[in-house]
């Protein structure tokens, strides 16, 4: 399903991201499409649910090929604060497995779609003997710009998203489960971005994919940024503070064990510092990271020594800082069923403003 796009006069036609204008965050280079996808193996499927001026919500996928309780993946799970329903991290942390495709959606629609997950994953091969399933489900809250009451993610958009998903170009801002979500005072949404890092002699990649909808203050380049400074409108919801939340997924190539994947995980929580986060009561936190190469196999690569891991640890906290501002960039003018309306960062004042 296509996002429905409403007219922005404060933007271009065509969204542009962080690199494209000059923003990019780090020195490393970016994979071929600057997404999560471009660790081999991933894809991303998007569900998008809008119907204006009630409904903005929708279920974002991210697939690792072959992924299932008979073959999973070596993972770990930070929480930078825990006001959220990140399903599944309980099992993730003991047992450093990740066993199921990584969903993304709207706070209260969370249990349904962990639910549809479980149901998916038993028909697929990898699943084929399982008895057991730790379906993993991140959420935000879209209260603001949706009906998020109403649940509207049923188990055919859980299923939609499972079966679209692709490698290749990853679609950000206002889809899937970013239709709904505000970051910083602008309407953000699905972020993503890559790097390509050195590591022991040969490359690797890095990908992350941000779900944003937190308060705080924007920087950019080290500059603070409100709506104000760059002709966003603001207005006051009435429906108590923005809080907000972070879903924060990471994948990579590279050959980690899970206590080094829970690192990782941490500096992508990190990361969102350096955007501006608020880490606040109401915030929901949260870093999974997740390496392709599954457990347990014999002749795959040893392990990456801890001393090593400082230009994956930069690689996360550039990737996570980008995908953040392409979520601002790339996203949609929304307004929701309470007569809100959250704009997005737009490019030009922006660039102004920076000089």
């Amino acid at each position: 399903m296509h996002p429905h796009s409403m007219p922005d006069p404060t933007r271009a036609a065509v969204p542009r991201r962080a690199r494209e204008l000059g923003l990019g965050i780090g020195d490393l280079p970016t994979g071929t499409h600057n997404a999560i996808t471009d660790v081999p193996g991933i894809r991303v499927g998007h569900t998008t649910l809008i119907r204006p001026p009630r409904v903005h919500s929708g279920v974002t996928a991210i697939v690792p090929d072959g992924v299932g309780p008979a073959s999973p993946l070596p993972a770990g799970v930070f929480t930078g604060n825990g006001y959220g329903k990140l399903l599944g991290t309980t099992q993730v942390t003991e047992l450093g497995a990740l066993e199921t495709p990584v969903l993304l959606t709207s706070t209260l629609s969370a249990f349904r779609v962990a639910d549809a997950l479980v149901g998916w994953i038993l028909e697929q091969p990898a699943g084929a003997d399982a008895r057991s399933v730790n379906p993993v489900v991140g959420e935000c809250n879209d209260g603001l710009l949706s009906d998020i009451r109403s649940r509207p993610v049923q188990e055919e958009h859980v299923r939609a998203a499972l079966g679209t998903a692709s490698a290749g170009p990853v679609a950000e801002g206002s889809v899937g489960a970013g239709t709904g979500m505000t970051a910083l005072g602008f309407k953000a949404g699905i972020g993503t971005s890559s790097r390509r890092v050195p590591l022991a002699g040969q490359e690797v990649t890095l990908g992350a994919l941000v779900q944003a909808n937190f308060a705080g203050t924007l920087r950019v380049s080290g500059r603070t940024i409100t709506p104000a400074d760059v002709g966003v409108p603001t207005e006051e919801s009435g429906l108590g503070p923005e809080t907000g939340s972070c879903m924060i997924v990471v994948a990579t190539d590279a050959p980690l064990d899970a206590r080094q994947l829970t690192r990782l995980a941490r500096r992508a929580v990190y990361a969102l510092a350096r955007v501006g986060a608020g880490y606040s009561h109401g915030s929901g936190d949260y870093g999974l990271a997740f390496g392709t190469r599954p457990l347990g196999t014999p002749a795959g690569p040893a392990v990456v020594p801890d001393a090593g891991l400082d230009v994956l640890f930069g690689a996360v906290l550039d990737a996570v800082e980008e995908a953040v501002l392409n979520s601002l960039l790339t996203a949609t003018v929304v307004t929701g069923p309470h007569g809100i309306t959250r704009y997005p960062l737009p490019t030009a004042p922006l660039l102004d403003l920076l000089g």
